[in-house]
């Protein structure tokens, strides 16, 4: 991992422990502030699951296979193009799995907030980290669909 992609996830880490925390101390357990009428809310939860509850009270396998994915994801760096984008999307997958993964071990669930309601449909609520997952996950992809993962076999 170099060191850009190291501070990046650490301060993914920071920003998404830090709301939690404060989001905590402001909102009580289960009670929501409207922050736009019929759209976003902060709503504080504690998830035991994964995305929409799934699985919950297994957190031990949640922590399995965060610490699963984090080797995975740190041996397949290498494999990359190291460019920017790259660095960026292991970062925020790796600050964000690392952060929930904290949560889980620290807490035994997942401090949730961000509650948004689209076209009439409330999405499950989620945090800072999930949005870093997500969007690393999505730059992974966009890199493998360029061929970008196959850098190290090809300079072998």
């Amino acid at each position: 991992m170099s060191k850009k992609t190291f501070i990046i996830a650490t301060i993914i880490l920071i920003i998404d422990q830090i709301s939690k925390s404060l989001i905590e101390i402001y909102i009580p357990l289960n009670n929501s502030k409207t922050i736009i009428k019929d759209f976003f809310s902060l709503t504080v939860a504690h998830n035991t699951g994964g995305a929409w509850s799934i699985f919950s009270n297994l957190n031990i396998i949640f922590i399995l296979f965060s610490l699963l994915s984090l080797i995975v994801l740190i041996k397949f760096m290498f494999n990359f193009k190291n460019n920017l984008r790259n660095n960026l999307a292991f970062a925020l997958t790796t600050g964000g799995i690392i952060s929930n993964f904290a949560d889980r071990l620290f807490l035994g669930y997942v401090r949730d907030f961000l509650d948004f309601t689209i076209f009439n449909y409330d999405y499950p609520i989620f945090n800072f980290a999930d949005v870093a997952i997500v969007l690393g996950v999505i730059l992974l992809i966009y890199a493998i669909m360029k061929g970008e993962d196959q850098v190290a076999k090809v300079n072998k």
